[in-house]
């Protein structure tokens, strides 16, 4: 069993990765306390990089830390690792997808794509990343409530009906989603180390 704390206080987090890896595998908590970390990497993998070492060196134990991010073939510089900042810091996630949807406007090209990385922060000398992405559209309207974020305006491609967003298909969204991807990808690795161990 590989005991983590993430690099979060973020209890909707913790649930989230829970579920996602295998609990036969990995044991998650959510840190005893928020570290204020600054996010200076280029890169997903640098960020998760960043945060993971953060709280390793607070809490002295294994750390899972994420990075992870909406990515628009329109506008390659204004989102991705800074999706969470995009129009500001403050600005409400409604707001956020307003912004998209102006900016966009008069665009044909439309496509996105999620992704995320993890990083596994086991020691200083057992450090390990694992992507998962997940490709769609920016629709010209939000649909659906659930889901969180872009969710509202992002439709997969790879799901039957196109015209479905992130917020409308939560099961598809747990199986499928580049979080979702990027632990699956955790948990295979992870179980073959284990049987070689």
């Amino acid at each position: 069993m590989i005991e983590l704390i993430l690099a979060t206080a973020n209890k909707h987090k913790a649930h989230e990765f829970s579920s996602l890896l295998d609990p036969t595998i990995f044991s998650v908590q959510v840190a005893s306390e928020n570290i204020d970390v600054e996010e200076t990497g280029f890169t997903y993998s640098e960020n998760a990089f960043i945060k993971a070492q953060a709280y390793y060196n607070k809490f002295k134990t294994p750390v899972l830390a994420d990075d992870s991010g909406l990515n628009v073939d329109a506008l390659p510089d204004e989102l991705g690792i800074y999706s969470a900042r995009f129009g500001g810091a403050s600005l409400p996630q409604s707001e956020k997808n307003k912004l998209l949807l102006e900016k966009l406007k008069g665009i044909s090209n439309r496509n996105a794509h999620f992704s995320c990385v993890l990083c596994f922060y086991l020691s200083p000398s057992e450090i390990f990343f694992f992507e998962g992405k997940v490709d769609g559209t920016i629709a010209f309207a939000e649909s659906g409530t659930g889901g969180f974020g872009y969710d509202p305006l992002f439709h997969p491609t790879n799901f039957d009906d196109p015209k479905l967003s992130l917020a409308m298909i939560e099961d598809w969204k747990m199986k499928h989603s580049h979080r979702a991807v990027a632990c699956q990808k955790a948990t295979s690795f992870f179980k073959k180390r284990n049987c070689h161990s």
